[in-house]
């Protein structure tokens, strides 16, 4: 092979683990500031009473556990993705099994975080829950930024 195309091959390599790289990127969810928003009313706005409050530390520890699983499920997955690509250079049957498990893994953190939001809601009275339903819901209908 000429140095020609050995250069060729290389800038194509590149190329291709680039566009793997955005594309994880891209897949990946952007962070969500809702989050902290919904932590802060329920912390400090809502007049937690101790039981309540030992109830919320004892989901919000749970939760931070399982949500760490499953963000290094969907960073496999993606590294899974850019491994496809560069491997098959096209939509390929690799690239479209990695896509699925990288939209699988998007799935169930969002699952996850939702049940987590319900298991929220369902320690607060009723006055709590409907603060708590209107910043869950701005939180929802805000645009990414």
């Amino acid at each position: 092979m000429n140095q020609r195309r050995i250069v060729l091959a290389a800038g194509l390599i590149i190329a291709l683990a680039l566009v793997g790289v955005w594309l994880g990127r891209m897949l990946q969810p952007a962070p969500h500031h809702g989050g902290a928003e919904l932590h802060a009313l329920i912390h400090d706005e809502l007049d937690l009473d101790p039981a309540q409050e030992k109830e919320l530390t004892a989901l919000e520890r749970q939760f931070a556990a399982r949500r760490e699983a499953l963000e290094e499920r969907l960073r496999s997955s993606n590294a899974l993705l850019g491994e496809a690509i560069a491997a098959e250079h096209e939509y390929g049957p690799r690239v479209s099994a990695a896509i699925d498990e990288t939209h699988d893994a998007m799935g169930d953190l969002q699952k996850a975080t939702l049940e987590h939001v319900f298991a929220m809601r369902a320690i607060l009275r009723p006055d709590q829950q409907s603060r708590f339903d209107a910043v869950v819901s701005k939180s929802l209908a805000a645009q990414p930024q």
